[in-house]
């Protein structure tokens, strides 16, 4: 295996590891302040769209840039 394959499989483990556990840090923040089902829902629609902001931009900059 190649760096550069290396690097690539590294960053999109890494990123979604990191956005699993952002999804189950939102999971937790609701459970521990008792939101609610609507808090909850607010909840990961705030934070939620900022998860699927980064993700839709980087999949426009790999479709735009080829």
């Amino acid at each position: 295996m190649d760096i550069e394959t290396f690097e690539s499989w590294s960053l999109i483990l890494g990123v979604g590891g990191l956005i699993a556990f952002m999804t189950f840090i939102m999971w937790d923040l609701a459970k521990e302040s008792k939101a609610g089902r609507f808090g909850t829902f607010i909840l990961f629609t705030a934070l939620g769209l900022g998860l699927l902001g980064f993700i839709i931009k980087t999949v426009l900059v790999e479709v735009v840039g080829n």
